[in-house]
């Protein structure tokens, strides 16, 4: 099975977007550090301070997941993470945030618990909570359907702004672990086992998963901001890559400058359950599933002159996945060895 198969054309996105580019590089001045396609956008502050970095996004079709396991309340909490994960790319911090909660008849208890999930993960990453819009929107959405979006704003001054441009062959690829799905492949994931015939009960464990389907499922999206942290004084640090929607395939030829591809060990880390369980039912074959999921890789590091001996002494130590190499032909994106657990 593919993820066009569940409805939503990854390809199609990509050729929609080539074509708006020039439109939107037209409004564009002197200003703007950033490309189109970039995880977060940069604007340049006058004199040395630094770039403003921006990044909108919402939480996909988890939202359904959500809803059905009448659990809404970490994807509030999803959709701040995976925010912050976005402009940390750029090696930003977040400063504030602001939602955007469109429902066809407002749920109270659902909306507020969707705040507050909001406003733990704003807490954890030191972040303000500073506005938002909440809409009604009868005839657009059903009385019990909503959607969540939201947009980060934060700071990184010029020298620790990150990007490609800093990336060298022969940089080391350090990786941390992401708790399940985070908020990408739930069209796909609802497909294979939700729906249908055969659909499994989101309150069960169906097998190995240690949990229920629903938890599994609803596993909120990790913020590698502390972690990230903790490792760049121990390093070399060039770039950084959040596996969202796209997979490795199309995550990491963001991060990589013409001539370099990366070369992906798939034997480093264990691959969670959950996606075993999508890959099986689907089933989905292993070049869509790394195009689809994260697989268990959350956050990338780009990095050269890693302290190796100092890493042990974090709370939570990367593993190293692979390395940039030359790029062979067309190929950005190199997998070496079977997947552990898939």
């Amino acid at each position: 099975m593919k993820y066009k198969d569940s409805g939503v054309d990854i390809d199609a996105a990509s050729r929609a977007l080539a074509r708006a580019k020039e439109a939107i590089r037209s409004t564009w001045g002197e200003d703007v550090a950033s490309e189109v396609g970039a995880f977060g956008g940069l604007y340049r502050l006058p004199g040395d301070g630094g770039y403003l970095v921006s990044s909108i996004d919402g939480v996909g079709t988890k939202l359904k997941v959500a809803l059905a396991a009448g659990a809404v309340g970490s994807v509030g909490s999803d959709l701040v993470n995976h925010s912050v994960n976005d402009i940390l790319v750029q090696g930003a911090r977040p400063w504030f945030f602001l939602d955007y909660y469109a429902a066809g008849k407002l749920d109270q208890e659902g909306f507020v618990s969707v705040v507050e999930g909001m406003a733990q993960a704003c807490r954890e990453n030191s972040c303000a909570l500073i506005g938002g819009e909440t809409a009604e929107m009868p005839g657009i959405y059903s009385n019990d359907d909503f959607d969540l979006a939201g947009c980060i704003i934060g700071h990184v001054t010029e020298d620790r702004r990150l990007g490609p441009e800093r990336v060298r062959e022969g940089m080391d690829l350090w990786a941390w672990t992401s708790s399940g799905l985070h908020t990408n492949g739930f069209s796909l994931a609802r497909r294979v086992l939700t729906e249908g015939d055969n659909a499994l009960d989101l309150h069960q464990d169906p097998g190995d998963l240690g949990c229920t389907l629903a938890e599994a499922l609803l596993a909120v999206h990790r913020s590698y901001l502390g972690q990230v942290n903790d490792f760049w004084p121990h390093a070399d640090l060039a770039a950084l890559c959040h596996i969202t929607g796209g997979g490795f395939t199309d995550n990491i030829p963001r991060i990589l400058p013409e001539g370099l591809a990366a070369e992906i060990d798939a034997s480093a880390w264990e691959v969670l359950p959950i996606f075993r369980l999508i890959a099986s039912r689907g089933p989905v074959d292993v070049d869509e599933m790394r195009r689809v999921f994260n697989l268990g890789i959350g956050m990338i590091a780009f990095a050269a002159d890693v302290d190796e001996s100092a890493l042990a002494g974090l709370a939570e130590p990367p593993v190293r996945i692979g390395k940039v190499v030359a790029r062979a032909g067309g190929e950005t994106v190199r997998f070496l060895n079977e997947h552990r657990g898939l």
